[in-house]
């Protein structure tokens, strides 16, 4: 394989390991066109790496705060030391207040999750970036969630690795056409779900309102992450998008976009390193075969490729915009069972 080759695959991966397109089948037309025969799957792990480093950057302040709230989860006396943490804080608070002699402005004392005035007397909604790390409990439940979510994906990637190198190019294009019907029946379901909020003054899948009329989100459930590790693990099939399938199965199972968006891309760190070390015994063949400056170049246009498609994703699911990927995948899909 040479350096351009190399490069050009691996900003095809950059590109499309984060849009809903599917990097995989990509990868695999790819090399078909390009006469490269077969390519090390350990090599494809490694572009893989590359894009996930892309991901710990992009997300790195979220990660480390699911890194914080499992120590202090894990270590003894950790749950106790937040508890005090807050009641401190809330002393602070009434010392102030009866030094000033009234109470604050409810706009000065207001959380991340307290109600904001709706003039139509709708509950109002918490704000979606806080839903996986917003507070403790959130981050405990978006941990198990990973865990559960990873597990599963798993075990399906065990049976989906074996069937892989054996399946033609036609396949994966039936997998592109896939992809497209998820996005664009995750996207319909999405709008119809929203319009329903719209006509109903509180919704139960967003969390529970307390007496004080403050909503307190319910964070990502065990067996959501259940569906959405099972729709993680049928993203492993070549042609069908991981984030793509990983994304319309946690709108599905009730996640908001931008929640469903951030979740999809966390919990593919463990899952991408799972398959790293599976596949890293064959490292010494892959600087054999390919060489280790292509390998390199490769990995380098992955990353930089890769952090700039995800910016995009990111902004398009917050949108909900993702089925405008179906317009791509669709004539893709048709025209490699065509000419494959």
């Amino acid at each position: 394989m040479s350096i351009f080759q190399s490069i050009i695959l691996g900003v095809l991966q950059g590109i499309a390991e984060f849009l809903p397109i599917s990097s995989s089948g990509h990868l695999k037309v790819a090399q078909e066109l390009l006469g490269l025969g077969e390519v090390p799957l350990l090599f494809d792990v490694m572009l893989h790496l590359a894009t996930l480093a892309a991901v710990i950057l992009y997300f790195r302040k979220k990660i480390a705060r699911l890194f914080v709230i499992l120590f202090r989860w894990i270590l003894p006396g950790g749950k106790r030391k937040t508890e005090n943490g807050k009641m401190e804080v809330e002393r602070g608070k009434l010392k102030m207040e009866n030094e000033e002699g009234k109470a604050f402005p409810s706009a000065t004392m207001a959380s991340p999750f307290s109600p904001t005035p709706s003039p139509r007397g709708i509950a109002p909604k918490t704000p979606e970036a806080d839903l996986l790390t917003g507070t403790d409990e959130l981050g405990r439940k978006t941990i198990l969630a990973v865990i559960v979510a990873t597990i599963v994906t798993g075990a399906i990637g065990v049976v989906t690795s074996k069937l892989i190198p054996e399946l033609p190019v036609k396949v994966t294009c039936a997998g592109f056409l896939f992809t497209a019907c998820l996005l664009i029946f995750s996207a319909k379901f999405e709008k119809r779900k929203s319009a329903r909020k719209s006509d109903v003054p509180f919704d139960s899948a967003q969390g529970t309102l307390s007496q004080s009329g403050e909503v307190k989100p319910k964070g990502i459930s065990i067996l959501q992450a259940l569906f959405i590790g099972f729709m993680q693990g049928v993203g492993t099939l070549p042609g069908v998008s991981r984030s793509g399938s990983t994304i319309a199965g946690a709108q599905l199972a009730g996640v908001n976009r931008a929640a469903a968006g951030e979740f999809s891309f966390i919990v593919s760190i463990p899952a991408i390193l799972g398959a790293f070390v599976l596949e890293a015994k064959d490292l010494g063949e892959v600087g054999s075969q390919i060489g280790v400056l292509p390998v390199f170049c490769g990995c380098l246009a992955a990353f930089a490729w890769g952090y700039l498609s995800l910016s995009i994703l990111m902004k398009l699911i917050r949108r909900g915009k993702l089925e405008w990927f179906a317009c791509y995948l669709i004539p893709l899909g048709i025209l490699g069972l065509i000419f494959f």
